[in-house]
């Protein structure tokens, strides 16, 4: 694709200036929660992983999109925080999972309830942004 017109990159900026200000009022979001937006995203991949044992380490890490040492130290401080746990896999003894503590969970909770409204309100202005962006799939 080349040639972009002059409506498709303003399609970009108000897509991209959407994306930024809806992270921005969710980063605030976390911080009236008490959690900082990293922990906030660090909650949602431990609750929404599909699989009820919890997330590895390395799971986590690959949500996040950081490195797994970044994980580790982000873990670290949830733990001590009070939101997540470390817990030995049931099947290999070697594998950590993380699990939620209930103040994770609350905290959660409380967040995700308030993401789904915003959601809600941006779905317009997110279809009007993506008519027409997989037409060429």
């Amino acid at each position: 694709m080349t040639g972009l017109d002059q409506q498709e990159y303003e399609r970009l900026l108000a897509f991209r200036t959407g994306l930024r200000r809806f992270l921005y009022w969710s980063g605030q979001q976390a911080e009236a929660a008490g959690i900082t937006p990293a922990q906030h995203q660090l909650l949602l991949a431990v609750r929404g992983h599909p699989d009820p044992r919890g997330p590895t380490i390395g799971e986590i890490a690959g949500y996040l999109l950081v490195r797994h040492h970044s994980a580790v130290e982000l873990i670290d401080r949830a733990v001590t925080a009070g939101l997540v746990t470390r817990q030995s896999d049931s099947e290999d003894g070697r594998t950590v999972r993380i699990a939620l503590t209930t103040r994770g969970r609350e905290r959660l909770e409380t967040l995700a309830a308030s993401h789904l409204e915003e959601l809600g309100r941006l779905t317009n202005q997110l279809h009007t942004l993506w008519a027409g962006l997989d037409a060429d799939t």
